[in-house]
C-alpha cells in the first residue's frame, strides 16, 4: 500500500524561500506536494477553495511566513483558528522574525510551532528533513475530508 503524498500549503512572499523550500522537500524523499501561496489573502482563497484555487486540495499542513503584504501571517493565523472548517490544520510559522514578540503572539494564537529560519541552506535543508520527519513520518494527522 502507497502512502499518499502529504499536502503541504507554503504561505511565502520571498521567490528565493519559496525556491529554496522546494528544493529541500526535494531532498527530503517523502512523498509530498507542496503548494505555494504568496500571501495571506492568496492563502485564504487556496484554504477556502475560491477564485482560481477552487478545486484546491485540503492541506495537511501550512507552514506560515508572517511577514507579507496584504495579509500577514499572524493576520492568517487568527482567521484560520477561529475558523471551524481550518482550525484542525496544523499550522508551523516559519519565519526570519526571532522576536519574541512574534513568537508569543503565534503560539497564543494556537500555531502549532515557530520555526525561526535559518541562514546557511544547509541548515534550512537540516531544518526541513527534521519537519518532514517529525511532521510526515511520525504524526498522525487527521484525515482529509475531500
Amino acid at each position: 500500500m502507497t502512502t499518499p503524498p502529504v499536502e503541504i500549503l507554503l504561505v511565502e512572499d520571498n521567490p528565493a524561500d519559496v525556491m529554496l523550500t522546494r528544493e529541500a522537500f526535494e531532498d527530503a524523499h517523502f512523498p509530498h506536494r507542496l503548494h505555494h501561496a504568496r500571501d495571506g489573502v492568496d492563502a485564504l482563497s487556496f484554504l477556502r477553495r475560491e477564485g482560481p484555487h477552487v478545486a484546491a486540495p485540503r492541506p495537511d499542513v501550512v507552514l506560515l511566513d508572517l511577514n507579507m503584504p496584504r495579509m500577514t501571517g499572524l493576520e492568517l493565523l487568527d482567521i484560520l483558528k477561529l475558523d471551524a472548517e481550518l482550525r484542525s490544520i496544523p499550522v508551523i510559522v516559519l519565519t526570519t522574525s526571532r522576536a519574541e514578540s512574534d513568537i508569543w503572539r503565534s503560539y497564543n494564537l494556537h500555531a502549532n510551532a515557530y520555526i525561526p529560519k535559518p541562514v546557511s541552506i544547509a541548515e534550512f535543508e537540516d531544518v526541513i528533513q527534521t519537519l518532514g520527519n517529525f511532521w510526515f513520518r511520525k504524526v498522525a494527522l487527521p484525515h482529509r475530508p475531500d
